[in-house]
């Protein structure tokens, strides 16, 4: 279950994020989210579309910023388009063993014992549980990084690059995205024709369930229907989410912060602070 925030927590992110004395939909510009990054410290990139209205916020939208555990979101997506193609299947059995294990790989070190998972209990584990040795296992099974930057070309994306397995991804030129490019990819898995319905239905409620995201932007969303896909590192804190308002067209929204010295916790307040500014900006 996604925490709510409560109301004094809410208010209190929105009077971070907006500029003293105006409406909160009519305050919530790129300043905001600039004057959260000059209180926090750091580099903080953020891109926002309204897919009804074509509005959109942008802060260090087109900077790189380096993937981490987001790109597990393209790689699920990836896998699931070869389901649909009929090259793979979730029920498909994948072997692996204690050499494969990583550190953050709580499914499949508890599946280890078995030898083996299938592709849909490993595609699960990446989004739901940001699971490192079951994202390298899908990973070697589409063709490596190489295949995976090939699908976002053919998804229209000609910024974002994978390069690397985990645990190897910290980079400003290597295994990195933009917020805006990062945002399009999403857009075009969770909301467009990318895969077919049954399996964007499926990568919907995997990232729905995405254990890290709650603390992330998803709690600042009162209310709000939402799936995410965080990423963590030493410095690194990235969050992009699909949000969809009552009664209103989805918001695809994206913040990468790359902030070094700054503990997590610290970090995810600003990620959460970015969310109480988009419900602003939203109106």
């Amino acid at each position: 279950m996604i925490p709510a925030l409560t109301r004094r927590a809410l208010v209190a992110g929105l009077s971070a994020a907006v500029a003293v004395g105006a409406a909160p939909a009519e305050a919530v510009t790129e300043d905001a989210i600039a004057a959260i990054e000059r209180r926090r410290g750091g580099r903080l990139g953020v891109f926002v579309l309204d897919t009804g209205s074509g509005r959109t916020l942008a802060h260090r939208a087109d900077e790189r910023f380096p993937l981490q555990s987001t790109f597990k979101g393209i790689l699920a997506a990836l896998v699931l388009s070869r389901v649909d193609a009929g090259a793979d299947g979730l029920e498909r059995e994948v072997p692996y063993g204690a050499k494969d294990l990583l550190p953050a790989s709580p499914v499949t070190s508890a599946h280890v014992a078995e030898g083996r998972m299938t592709v849909g209990g490993l595609c699960q584990a990446i989004l739901e549980r940001s699971d490192n040795a079951a994202a390298n296992l899908l990973l070697a099974r589409v063709g490596g990084p190489a295949a995976l930057t090939a699908y976002a070309r053919r998804l229209g994306d000609p910024v974002t690059r994978f390069d690397s397995y985990e645990l190897v991804r910290n980079s400003l030129t290597a295994d990195c995205t933009t917020p805006r490019a990062m945002a399009g990819l999403a857009r075009t898995v969770v909301l467009g024709d990318a895969l077919r319905p049954s399996s964007r239905a499926l990568l919907l409620r995997w990232m729905a369930a995405n254990v890290p995201g709650r603390t992330r932007l998803r709690a600042a969303f009162p209310g709000w229907t939402a799936c995410d896909r965080t990423g963590t590192a030493e410095g690194v804190c990235n969050d992009y989410a699909v949000a969809w308002p009552p009664g209103r067209a989805p918001l695809v929204v994206a913040a990468y912060y790359h902030a070094p010295g700054l503990e997590r916790e610290t970090q995810e307040a600003a990620l959460r602070q970015v969310g109480a500014a988009v419900v602003a900006w939203a109106g």
